[in-house]
């Protein structure tokens, strides 16, 4: 019970990564308040799983690209809680069009979720743990997009790179309290989200086409989340840590070249 007594926060945690990080942590001792835009009806919520371990699961629905919205939920988890020593950061959004010819609405729309969201809750609870002068964990989900130009991602890929210096600035600006930041890349990971751009046949075929030949699980990212929080991390700080299943390796980007 690595995190017994211990706080957390989670958004985008009605499925996907969220959710196996917020099940992960609680499995681990945590309450953790669970925040994301929609909460009806979705077949994801880990909040009953949360619950039968005895630990705290308070359910918040909130749009994370508002700063009021954001602000407004993490006064509630910590009238729920009691406080937050933890935060992860899942909640995302993405379209994939050239940029050229995006839709901005979406375009923005993607950039307000995945930075600017990730970044109303950091300094909620940066400003929260200084209050109280505790040490914290900071977790932002972000993603190798930050540094492969991937296309039809711009957005994405802008709103991610955006995270990993908003982490290591605020990495810097919080060691002397004993707060820290990391990010988490996942490599391509079975989620739900994924079915918003590709089918279950071309998840299967791409899956079998990766180093591990398959996806990563939700489950494989939580775990890597569940140690950058563990009090025995206190040394690491500004960090990233791939869960990704090599995609990222020389030897995969080289791949059908002969080079190797």
């Amino acid at each position: 019970m690595r995190l017994a007594g211990k706080k957390a926060l989670v958004t985008g945690a009605a499925g996907g990564i969220g959710a196996a990080c917020a099940v992960a942590l609680a499995t681990e001792g945590a309450d953790v308040a669970l925040v994301d835009l929609h909460w009806e009806n979705r077949t994801g919520n880990p909040a009953p799983a949360i619950r039968a371990m005895g630990r705290q699961a308070p359910e918040i629905a909130c749009d994370v690209a508002s700063q009021e919205k954001s602000e407004e939920a993490f006064a509630s988890a910590v009238k729920a809680l009691g406080a937050v020593d933890i935060l992860v950061t899942s909640a995302v959004y993405s379209d994939r069009e050239f940029f050229h010819k995006a839709d901005m609405a979406g375009f923005r729309k993607t950039i307000d979720v995945s930075m600017w969201g990730a970044f109303h809750f950091l300094r909620a609870t940066a400003r929260h743990l200084l209050g109280r002068e505790a040490p914290g964990s900071i977790v932002l989900v972000s993603s190798p997009h930050a540094h492969v130009a991937t296309p039809s991602c711009m957005a994405y890929n802008m709103a991610k790179a955006a995270l990993d210096m908003m982490g290591k600035t605020a990495a810097v600006e919080l060691i002397g309290k004993r707060i820290r930041v990391n990010m988490i890349y996942p490599g391509w990971t079975d989620t739900p989200g994924e079915r918003k751009f590709f089918s279950e046949q071309t998840l299967m075929t791409a899956g079998a086409a990766l180093p591990m030949g398959r996806l990563m699980r939700p489950e494989e990212v939580a775990r890597g989340v569940v140690f950058l929080c563990d009090p025995a991390s206190e040394s690491i700080t500004g960090s990233i840590m791939s869960i990704d299943g090599g995609t990222q390796l020389p030897w995969w980007s080289k791949r059908g070249t002969g080079e190797f």
